[in-house]
């Protein structure tokens, strides 16, 4: 595979100013002088997506509509040159333009295309989208994709979230028979002095000492309800909650339940051990009623003093909004602790409606997004029943401030 191309950077053939502009225009590229080959290659696969075909000139970029065909073959070819070229952030932008642009929902039903594309948690939102009018041979290509994509995330994500998640540990007693986990390294290494191995410079351990865990009954789990907008504009942070809530789900400290809503309500809690079979439960797009959302999952709270609900929603309400803040109200009153994330994505801040947001920060439930890397230790504090606001402003994240003039200050 070639190296990437920087436009700026390489030495042109010609004058470097008109090779600039060729291949931002891709005027008569085949002609100019002013293009090595390796350009010409480049300038073939941009114009592929922003030009009417090789050579044509058009002066408005936005107006111009290329066709990478429905060849398969061609496809990928495209999509390898785009890869060679570009660094993978500008290949996500360039795919994303690809699918605004073109057809590429059809190209999606395409197995070739599938196997070549970038593979992205944006890619796992459009896949899902479009499963629907998948035939069954992509569909079958697309639920690999999604896995793998799936498990590279679990991977990033799953550790330090069973590290913040799981049961406090017992310091008070000790135990020879440690988990990793909680294995006290001080005290182990103490013991085990006496097997230094010079030539290695390391120590043996052939004694653990390690920290108990609490012995918890399942009826005293603390429960955790993570309540997630599925409207279109919240499908990375769709994706995020559920691979999260597989992994709470399959810690046994806490009890997990997951329910997606826009104008209708999914309840994946039984689905949570398959995180990939969850994401295919998924309906992104559609309207969005927070509040009939809210009322279900205030319906399954069954002991509100061990219970944490996590609505993920950018709080544009479609159905009764002055309702929404009674119920959130009354969930906060009975002990259950809320937490708004207006996103869970790895962008930076979402679009959200900012009345809204205040209104509910005005009831003392914290408002704010939250990244993926940064979700583990919200949920922890949470679970410790923790200042979440604090802790937000701990981790130098923007909260939402209350509207002094909401009507959900005194509900």
């Amino acid at each position: 595979m070639d190296e990437e191309v920087d436009i700026g950077e390489t030495e042109p053939a010609g004058d470097g100013r008109e090779r600039r502009w060729r291949l931002a225009i891709g005027a008569d590229d085949e002609k100019s002088s002013a293009l090595s080959d390796t350009d010409k290659r480049l300038s073939a696969a941009l114009d592929a997506l922003y030009g009417d075909g090789a050579g044509d000139t058009v002066a408005d970029p936005r107006k111009r509509r290329g066709g990478l065909g429905r060849s398969a073959p061609r496809v990928a070819q495209w999509m390898g040159d785009i890869r060679s070229f570009f660094p993978a952030q500008v290949v996500q932008i360039v795919q994303k333009d690809a699918f605004e642009r073109l057809n590429l929902k059809q190209m999606l039903m395409e197995p070739e295309f599938l196997k070549a594309i970038e593979a992205d948690v944006n890619l796992v939102a459009d896949l899902i989208s479009l499963r629907s009018v998948m035939p069954a041979k992509t569909k079958d290509i697309a639920r690999t994709i999604i896995a793998d994509i799936v498990a590279k995330l679990m991977q990033r994500l799953e550790q330090n979230t069973a590290e913040a998640i799981r049961g406090a540990l017992d310091r008070s007693q000790r135990t020879n028979r440690p988990r990793q986990r909680d294995i006290d390294w001080p005290r182990t290494i103490s013991a085990n002095l006496r097997h230094y191995q010079a030539e290695h410079k390391t120590i043996v351990p052939e004694k653990l000492v390690g920290f108990m865990r609490k012995q918890r009954r399942l009826v005293d789990l603390d429960e955790v309800v993570l309540c997630v907008d599925q409207s279109g504009s919240m499908a990375s942070s769709v994706i995020y909650a559920s691979i999260f809530a597989a992994v709470m789900a399959s810690l046994p400290v806490v009890r997990t339940k997951l329910v997606c809503f826009d104008t209708a309500i999914v309840d994946l809690t039984e689905e949570l051990s398959d995180p990939v079979e969850v994401l295919f439960g998924v309906q992104l797009g559609g309207g969005t009623d927070i509040n009939q959302a809210v009322a279900y999952c205030a319906d399954r709270i069954e002991r509100p003093t061990k219970s944490h609900m996590v609505l993920i929603t950018d709080l544009y309400e479609g159905g009764n909004g002055q309702e929404l803040l009674q119920r959130l109200a009354s969930l906060v009153r009975s002990g259950v602790n809320v937490v708004v994330l207006l996103a869970l994505t790895d962008q930076g801040r979402p679009g959200y409606d900012p009345k809204m947001a205040g209104s509910v920060a005005a009831l003392g439930i914290p408002v704010f997004a939250c990244t993926p890397d940064l979700f583990p230790d919200m949920m922890a504090a949470a679970l410790r029943r923790e200042d979440v606001s604090a802790w937000a402003a701990g981790a130098d994240i923007k909260l939402v401030r209350a509207e002094d003039d909401s009507p959900a200050a005194n509900p």
